[in-house]
């Protein structure tokens, strides 16, 4: 098969191009726009790919509370785009969305499930969401749903919480971390090989994408610290005290169960294990 990548120069793309290795055809700016209607659908004129897997995405999530119009144009149109390209083709597109589609249950206490009600808290969940709605224009299309990735940062990666957390870190002794929202952050490196998989099976429909558990940020920022075996102080505060423009959700565990029961598909460790093996990778790096 031939994949395109779009987005290839971020973390997730840039693993998924390493693993697909000579079947993959990365795309990313300047060259690739994906507010650009027409040079998307030359780029897929020329390139003729049997899939396509977005990974280009506005994924500045506070940024986007004030900067909702470019949130829109990448999130929103350019996924419209992209589809309408596929429908030409004849590709099929994967459309790689976020927990933050969900949060809007401020009671939610139990993981959540591929069919459940979406409610999004800010404007970058609301325009993930509407991204599926367009993705499932193409002529088959998979949506994978994932938290919080982290893994290789590639040119174009904004950063993650775990490398994040190792420059503060280093800079100083003490951390104030959220610890009232739940989710289950995710090693891209386990999350690609997924991705690869149903790929390979041709799997249609949406998919739950992340490590086993759930944690908040302040228990996974101190098991990270604990692993590395670093002294750092951290200080629990609320989302409140954090302060950002965009709300979060208090609860957005994704339930990977439907992937799971997958016979033959690659294992999501939970997250501890995750985090513990990107962090061996990364020292050996």
């Amino acid at each position: 098969m031939r994949i395109v990548v779009t987005g290839s120069l971020g973390q997730l793309g840039g693993e998924l191009c390493r693993q697909f290795g000579p079947e993959a055809v990365g795309l990313d700016l300047p060259e690739f726009d994906l507010t650009d209607q027409r040079g998307v659908g030359r780029w897929m004129e020329q390139l003729a790919p049997d899939v396509v897997i977005n990974c280009a995405g506005y994924t500045q999530v506070d940024r986007a509370e004030s900067d909702s119009v470019r949130c829109r144009a990448v999130n929103v149109s350019g996924v419209a785009y992209l589809a309408e390209a596929c429908r030409r083709t004849g590709a099929a597109l994967v459309q790689i969305s976020t927990d933050y589609i969900f949060g809007a249950d401020a009671a939610r206490q139990t993981p959540y499930r591929e069919e459940d009600p979406p409610g999004p808290v800010n404007v970058y969940g609301l325009s993930k969401l509407e991204s599926e709605r367009h993705a499932k224009a193409a002529p088959r299309w998979l949506i994978v749903r994932s938290c919080g990735l982290y893994g290789r940062l590639g040119p174009r990666a904004a950063g993650n919480f775990v490398e994040t957390m190792i420059h503060q870190a280093k800079q100083r002794g003490r951390l104030r971390v959220v610890a009232d929202q739940h989710c289950t952050p995710s090693y891209v490196g386990h999350v690609a090989r997924a991705i690869r998989f149903l790929v390979a099976i041709r799997a249609v429909g949406v998919y739950h994408i992340v490590n086993q558990g759930a944690t908040t940020w302040y228990d996974f920022a101190a098991e990270m610290f604990r692993i590395l075996g670093w002294s750092v102080e951290l200080e629990r505060i609320s989302s409140a005290q954090w302060n950002s423009p965009a709300r979060r959700p208090g609860y957005s565990v994704l339930d990977p169960s439907k992937y799971l029961a997958i016979s033959g598909r690659p294992d999501l460790p939970p997250w501890q294990e995750a985090l513990k093996e990107y962090l061996s990778v990364r020292g050996a790096e």
